[in-house]
């Protein structure tokens, strides 16, 4: 389209300057070299549009995360081409600056990533899921690239897209006209629930005034978000290693330290512990961490870096992989505010080696789950606030509140769900 505009544009031009070179021959040079200059530029951009691989996309905000949503039916079939596509969209590597400036990227996790939409297959069909998607998650510093988790926020956002892109059709009406979309996450095989308004034509609203995200401007269209069975998402078990508690050995101050934690796989796997464990057993002053986490309490970030590969070794886990799994720590409601707001938990979160700004949502949704398994820590620490009628866990973290609603059936985890927003940022081309 922008390859024909040219063309026309510069065709127009050029009969422009036809006309003006009627006239005297000084003024006819001074025109020609004017218009030119014009041609010269778009001829240029056109150039360059060829050789800088435009590729359809959107972005979009999901929850707290932003990112680009691609179509799967546009990328290479060879896989392995996929990565350096990846990394040229999102200006990665950059280890000087970590900001990503040469692309879309946003030098913090939540802001470099991905996802691969596509139409499910055959047998997909016939269970019922309406659409297929991978999400990525794009090294900042690095040209890492890492498909073993999955992202809660962006997945909010995963059926509105499907459906501006006709990658599927609303076929689950619900009531007060709003409609569900059923995918499949490819990264942790697990099926997610996304439920939202829509218009008589069959169009995702997304700026109704309902509810507020936490750590997000504004009022906007409530998505409900539900994981089925999220249980085992990476390791194949709710408790990988078969216990609420386990305990990690890790070096540290010239000794061995040994740290209780609670390992828990649903949604995506997360390491717990208590923040009293780092701030009073190590310690390490988890306060002044949280005030600043670089570059004073840098020894702080490694002794959770040390604790998380440690929790992935004993999950099954890769321990060189970033993205998974996660670590949180939990500490019990403290202030005021918290008690006026009925806060069952706190949480911290690190995401890539850095404290999260908010909460990333599998974290909160596995964060949920944990609180309900008994002999866990969050289990220990929500106890004697969350009661046992209690549909939702109420969870805050640093930019707000968020509501998590586990449905435990005995031992059995049938689903988690929380509430978010999205909106549509930008839909076009983007270079890598």
């Amino acid at each position: 389209m922008a390859t024909i505009w040219q063309r026309n544009r510069g065709e127009h031009l050029y009969r422009n300057a036809s006309v003006f070179v009627q006239g005297s021959c000084s003024r006819a040079l001074h025109v020609s070299r004017r218009l030119l200059r014009p041609l010269t530029l778009l001829h240029s951009y056109s150039m360059r549009a060829e050789a800088s691989n435009p590729i359809s996309a959107s972005f979009l905000r999901g929850g707290t995360s932003k990112g680009i949503f691609l179509q799967e039916k546009d990328l290479p079939s060879d896989r392995s081409q996929w990565d350096k596509i990846f990394i040229g969209i999102m200006g990665s590597p950059d280890p000087d600056h970590g900001r990503q400036l040469n692309g879309m990227g946003g030098g913090i996790s939540s802001l470099s990533k991905i996802c691969v939409v596509g139409r499910p297959t055959a047998l997909q069909q016939n269970q019922g899921i309406d659409v297929n998607y991978t999400f990525v998650q794009v090294g900042i510093k690095d040209s890492s690239i890492d498909v073993s988790g999955n992202c809660g926020n962006l997945s909010s956002m995963i059926g509105v897209y499907a459906l501006d892109e006709g990658i599927c059709s609303p076929r689950r009406s619900v009531p007060n006209g709003r409609v569900t979309i059923r995918s499949f996450n490819a990264n942790t095989s697990k099926i997610i629930d996304t439920t939202f308004p829509i218009t008589e034509d069959g169009v995702a609203t997304l700026d109704l005034s309902e509810v507020t995200t936490a750590g997000v401007a504004g009022l906007a269209s409530k998505i409900v978000l539900e994981f089925v069975e999220p249980a085992g998402a990476r390791t194949g078990k709710l408790l990988p290693t078969g216990q609420p508690e386990d305990t990690l050995e890790i070096s540290w101050d010239s000794s061995s330290k040994y740290i209780p934690v609670s390992l828990v796989d649903a949604t995506n796997p997360t390491v717990f512990l208590s923040f009293d464990t780092l701030n009073d057993e190590l310690g390490l002053n988890m306060n002044e961490y949280l005030r600043d986490s670089q570059p004073s309490t840098r020894h702080v970030s490694e002794v959770l870096e040390q604790i998380r590969r440690a929790g992935a070794i004993k999950m099954g886990l890769d321990p060189s992989a970033q993205a998974q799994p996660k670590i949180a720590f939990v500490n019990k409601p403290l202030t005021p505010n918290d008690e006026e707001h009925n806060i069952d938990i706190v949480v911290h979160a690190l995401s890539m080696g850095v404290l999260h700004k908010a909460v990333p949502m599998t974290v909160g949704l596995c964060l949920g789950v944990a609180s309900k398994i008994q002999g866990t820590i969050p289990w220990k620490i929500a106890k004697n606030t969350l009661s046992h009628s209690s549909e939702y866990v109420r969870i805050r973290h640093p930019s707000g509140i968020v509501d998590v609603g586990p449905q435990l059936d005995g031992e059995e985890v049938r689903s988690v769900s929380v509430l978010r927003t999205g909106r549509r940022l930008m839909k076009g081309v983007v270079w890598w």
